[in-house]
């Protein structure tokens, strides 16, 4: 039997059911429930059963960490702040709150 892998905020997995990576964006504990983005943009949420059907492996996060983002359509403006240059930079940005 397979190991379980559990779902953790930032990190990505392949579906081989999909051949799909994903990252897992958001985990409500109360709700039960685990938000994932696919690379392609597709955001779909699973509840903990749904999540331990799956069948998973651990996946790197892609070199081009922007997925479906158009980065070039982006208008950064005047920043005081390098602009992130890997998902975990920009995640971590996120959480501080210093935006």
């Amino acid at each position: 039997m397979a190991q379980q892998l559990l779902p953790r905020r930032g990190q990505w997995y392949k579906r081989s059911d999909l051949n799909a990576i994903f990252e897992v964006v958001a985990i409500d504990e109360d709700e039960g429930t685990i938000e994932v983005q696919y690379f392609n943009g597709e955001i779909e949420e699973l509840d903990q059963s749904s999540w331990q059907l799956l069948t998973l492996s651990a996946a790197a996060p892609p070199e081009d960490w922007t997925g479906a983002i158009e980065a070039d359509d982006f208008d950064f403006g005047e920043t005081n702040f390098d602009a992130p240059t890997s998902l975990d930079d920009a995640l971590n940005f996120l959480d501080s709150g210093d935006y």
